[in-house]
């Protein structure tokens, strides 16, 4: 009886200021296998550290950018306009490789689904706008 009379011990919870935000992050096994498929061999600990650093630095780089498009827009959303002016500036997309090209080679079926428009029988296009 005497243990139900005392006081019970608080966890202190951490207030907003004191997390430490963490920035969301690739999963390694997709960056593993995305150089993989490209470099067609295997890498080492040391040397896939620094792909691992040079793939973060690279997409946050590529969002930064992605923002200041959309802000230059006067918009709080990112287009697929946005992005095909960032891989033309990149010099990934030209009038002779367009952004279509680069994702019917790169990307699969399902994806390429969603990307380009596509007749399908009834007179429907996928996807809808």
């Amino acid at each position: 009886p005497l243990k139900l009379l005392q006081p019970k011990t608080v966890l202190k919870r951490l207030g907003a200021s004191q997390r430490k935000l963490c920035e969301p992050q690739l999963p390694r096994s997709l960056i593993k296998d995305t150089f993989r498929h490209f470099a067609k061999m295997p890498i080492t600990r040391d040397a896939f550290k620094i792909v691992e650093k040079c793939s973060e630095k690279y997409f946050k780089q590529l969002s930064d950018d992605l923002e200041a498009y959309t802000q230059h827009a006067g918009r709080k959303t990112v287009e697929a306009a946005d992005l095909e002016i960032l891989m033309r500036r990149q010099g990934l997309v030209t009038d002779k490789m367009p952004l279509n090209v680069l994702i019917e080679r790169f990307l699969p079926l399902e994806y390429r689904k969603l990307l380009i428009p596509i007749a399908v029988s009834g007179n429907k296009v996928i996807p809808c706008k």
